[in-house]
């Protein structure tokens, strides 16, 4: 990458500018600091001031389980240092805006490294250097006080040690060095996880994949490795220590959060609850099953979802298929509900009622039409959930030119996704261990389906790929000699 990095050195450098205008543009006029911003800012106050890692609570820090560990303690440094603010304007939240910046700068030029090493070609890495830099959408979370920058960094960290630790696996059979960027991969996995519980995705997808590689090293018949200089039954240990190594270095940073929690908390938990709820608090099960028979896109899930309980739920927004089966069963319980907006324990096993019943009226629906409308609607929304336009712009009932721009993005959106798509379908053979970056595209949005509150965001992960496939158009190369199995 240095090579390539001296030979045009002043197009990345006119592209790092263009790419810092674009993020310093979004702190500038649209920082956002949300509810979860808030939680992360309270933890990162209460460990660095008190050394607890709690939530206030009526003016009392109570530890907590609710989030993992990875993003409080980048906040940490921010709030022992230029205190606790929590507003966008604050001097510890612009110090970590411009901290995420930079972070994000740094990990386009991941992404143009993996890339180098996907498709091994120059205009190739040029090209995914510019589309991650001037990509609104990774420039927009830079501005936002969560986790995403973070995770995403790491993330393509972990792929391009992976593949790293697998070119000289396979080529130099360097061993030694290998093994540390396997240990570097896991690392950083390891890092993902404790920024958000999904991350263990990421390991999942190089396990996967490497045991695919171990498993077709078996085969008796299979010749050595192109450009390898030792054979398969080096390689199939090579590469099961290799598992071993990402794994371990992967799970070892959740052992101390694990024995914190049954320490303090007094009970397993080596990740975080999937409703954050605390320790002694129910999670509404019942309610979010009701929700996961009707919810298909991030409009209910700001109308509906996060209002609940606090607020009313109006009927009037919800879906007609909300109110297809069981109708009045479920106004009813809508109506209790609305009557002190506290969902009690009575309440949501109501709601749970109800939802077997829809269940078992339309199981295709719930258990595949309605996955699939929730991981479309993830990947395909225009991504203006921190910005001005209304999470309806398709209506063009307020401001013309916000839904103009979210249908601007929406289009750009498309083209990034169709870009990889097309790449994918037309240039695969040019791209090495494609199997590594399909099996974290296919097990993240297999994931994605089974959650009820479709957020955006939550594809953001993902877009590395995405970038690294796309620039596969770009590529001049008409065929790769270093091939490896995908």
């Amino acid at each position: 990458m240095l090579s390539i990095l001296r030979e045009h050195r002043r197009f990345f450098l006119w592209t790092t500018l263009a790419g810092l205008a674009l993020r310093l543009f979004f702190f500038i006029y649209f920082p956002s600091v949300s509810d979860d911003s808030r939680v992360y800012l309270d933890l990162a106050k209460n460990w660095a001031e008190h050394g607890i890692y709690g939530q206030t609570e009526s003016g009392q820090i109570v530890p907590a389980d609710t989030r993992l560990p990875g993003y409080p303690a980048f906040l940490v440094p921010f709030s022992a240092t230029f205190g606790a603010g929590n507003t966008v304007r604050s001097t510890n939240v612009c110090a970590i805006l411009i901290v995420q910046i930079i972070v994000d700068l740094f990990t386009c030029l991941l992404i143009a490294d993996l890339a180098r090493r996907m498709l091994s070609d120059c205009r190739a890495t040029q090209a995914a250097f510019l589309l991650a830099t001037m990509c609104p959408f990774l420039a927009n979370y830079a501005a936002t006080v969560l986790s995403e920058t973070l995770e995403i960094f790491f993330t393509v960290l972990a792929l391009d040690c992976a593949t790293a630790a697998l070119d000289r696996m396979y080529n130099a059979g360097n061993s030694t060095r290998a093994s540390l960027l396997f240990v570097a991969a896991g690392g950083s996995i390891g890092v993902c996880i404790l920024l958000r519980p999904d991350g263990g995705i990421l390991l999942a997808a190089v396990a996967f994949y490497i045991a695919f590689v171990v498993l077709a090293s078996l085969r008796k018949d299979l010749p050595a490795p192109p450009g390898s200089h030792v054979g398969w039954s080096m390689q199939f240990r090579r590469l099961l220590l290799a598992e071993l190594i990402i794994a371990a270095f992967a799970l070892a940073p959740l052992v101390p959060w694990t024995m914190r929690n049954f320490r303090i908390l007094h009970h397993f938990q080596p990740l975080a609850p999937r409703y954050a709820n605390e320790s002694d608090e129910t999670a509404p099960r019942g309610f979010n099953r009701w929700v996961k028979t009707w919810i298909a896109d991030y409009v209910s899930v700001e109308e509906i979802y996060w209002n609940v309980p606090g607020d009313k739920i109006d009927p009037q927004k919800l879906p007609a298929r909300a109110l297809d089966t069981s109708q009045e069963k479920t106004l009813a319980v809508i109506a209790d509900y609305n009557q002190s907006q506290d969902l009690t324990p009575q309440l949501d096993a109501r709601f749970a009622e109800v939802a077997v019943e829809r269940i078992r009226a339309h199981p295709i629906r719930f258990y595949v039409e309605l996955p699939v409308l929730r991981i479309a609607d993830m990947w395909l929304r225009p991504r203006t959930e921190f910005l001005p336009p209304d999470i309806r712009w398709w209506e063009f009932n307020d401001d013309i030119r916000e839904s103009i721009l979210a249908v601007a993005l929406g289009l750009l959106n498309l083209c990034y996704v169709g870009g990889a798509l097309f790449a994918l379908a037309r240039r695969h053979a040019q791209i090495r261990y494609l199997g590594l970056l399909v099996s974290f595209l296919l097990l993240r949005t297999a994931f994605l389906g089974t959650i009820e509150n479709p957020e955006p965001r939550y594809t953001l992960e993902c877009y590395p790929v995405i970038i690294v496939l796309a620039s596969a158009i770009f590529s001049r190369k008409q065929e790769n000699s270093l091939s490896l199995p995908n």
